[in-house]
C-alpha cells in the first residue's frame, strides 16, 4: 500500500486482487493454464458507525472516533469473504448491523465494477 487515509487493509485486498487477477490472464496467456484459475472478483471496504450514521469508507479520523468499525470482504457474486467488526466504545444494534453490511454490499459491487473496468473486462 504506497498512500490510504484508512483502510489500508481494504484497500490493499482490492488493489492485490487486481495484480492477481492480471499477473494470472498475462500467465494464462503465455499457456500455463488451460485457463484462468479465476471464479470470481474479491473486493474489500470499511465500514462503521460515526457520530451515530452508518457510512461507507472510513478515512483516518472517522476511524478513530467511530463506535463500530468493520471490515467485510465479499465476492463479486456477493458472497462473503470475511466480515470482522468490533464495537468501540459504544455497541452497535442489529438494526445498524443490517445498515453496515447493505453499505458494504453496494460499495463492494462498486469496486467490482471498477475492478472489472481496470482490466479492461467491462
Amino acid at each position: 500500500m504506497l498512500q490510504a487515509d484508512g483502510g489500508t487493509r481494504t484497500a490493499a485486498i482490492t488493489g492485490g486482487f487486481v495484480a492477481l487477477h492480471d499477473a494470472l490472464a498475462w500467465l494464462a496467456a503465455k499457456g500455463a493454464f488451460a485457463s484462468l484459475p479465476v471464479s470470481d472478483f474479491v473486493a474489500a471496504v470499511s465500514v462503521g458507525v460515526y457520530q451515530g450514521t452508518p457510512i461507507l469508507d472510513l478515512d483516518y479520523a472517522e476511524d478513530s472516533a467511530c463506535g463500530c468499525d468493520m471490515n467485510v470482504v465479499m465476492t463479486g457474486a456477493g458472497g462473503f469473504v470475511e466480515i470482522q467488526g468490533t464495537a468501540e466504545g459504544a455497541t452497535f444494534s442489529r438494526q445498524e448491523l443490517e445498515a453496515l453490511l447493505g453499505l458494504a454490499h453496494r460499495g463492494t459491487m462498486q469496486l467490482v465494477r471498477e475492478q472489472r473496468k481496470a482490466l479492461g473486462l467491462a
